[in-house]
């Protein structure tokens, strides 16, 4: 009898979906890559793969709000809803958007104050992916989570002006930003860690920033602007591979 095939399901916003990288899959308005880091890593476990992420998604579009994408007539229901119940894997890389994480560089690029959210505060972020977790896990309660950081935008090698259209104080501004996420991601996980574990992206990308020789994030001279490149989703499908792998036991291929 053939053996059941792992399933895995994918949530959150574009560190997952992969705007800018082709192939670009329907529905088009979710800017959601064929080579994200799920569809890698279910090619390479010969998964079934559910990707419900969609770019611009916050914690809440995961949970109870639905999503509208801008300049389509597509609304996106809460990731939630189509999360299957006997997933195997699930992967969630969100809260940048809670936090204006990206769109904070972006303004700071333009030179133009965006209009904005107030972004959350570390307990007020790490409760609400504390809370998506749970969600996630009461629906498939048979299923691995795995929280995946974010690939790290700035590193020692990004030059200040050179690289990034802002100063070093700014740099130091969004680096703080990124931080707080990663704190956020430790303490969503470290009560949740018999279902749940942190995937450490974020240190191990640092070397491949903005402003590397081989960056794992576009830039402002091209590629998928301040998100993750081709390169950087084959990245992060290996370290979840691994982990995956470590996790069961014995290798799954």
């Amino acid at each position: 009898m053939d053996q059941k095939k792992l399933r895995i399901a994918s949530l959150g916003s574009s560190f997952a979906a992969g705007p800018d990288i082709p192939p670009q899959i329907k529905p088009l308005a979710a800017m959601r890559s064929g080579q994200n880091y799920p569809h890698l890593l279910a090619q390479r476990l010969n998964a079934e793969l559910t990707d419900l992420s969609v770019s611009g998604a916050t914690l809440l579009n995961i949970t109870v709000e639905p999503q509208s994408a801008p300049f389509s007539e597509d609304v996106f229901p809460p990731q939630l809803s189509n999360l299957p119940r006997d997933a195997d894997i699930i992967t969630v890389t969100a809260g940048g958007n809670d936090i204006n994480y990206i769109g904070g560089m972006i303004s700071d690029a333009c030179g133009a104050t965006m209009q904005l959210p107030d972004p959350l505060t570390l307990d007020g972020l790490a409760q609400r992916l504390g809370g998506v977790l749970d969600e996630v896990h009461k629906q498939a309660p048979n299923a691995r989570i795995y929280l995946v950081e974010y690939l790290a935008i700035l590193g020692p090698d990004t030059r200040p002006d050179q690289d990034v259209p802002f100063d070093q104080e700014r740099i130091a501004h969004h680096s703080r930003v990124a931080s707080l996420l990663q704190h956020a991601y430790l303490a969503a996980t470290e009560s949740r860690c018999d279902w749940c574990e942190r995937v450490p992206i974020h240190d191990l990308s640092l070397g491949h920033a903005l402003g590397s020789k081989e960056p794992w994030v576009g830039g402002f001279d091209g590629g998928p602007l301040l998100h993750p490149n081709l390169d950087g989703m084959k990245a992060v499908a290996d370290v979840l591979f691994e982990r995956i792998q470590r996790d069961s036991n014995k290798p799954l291929l």
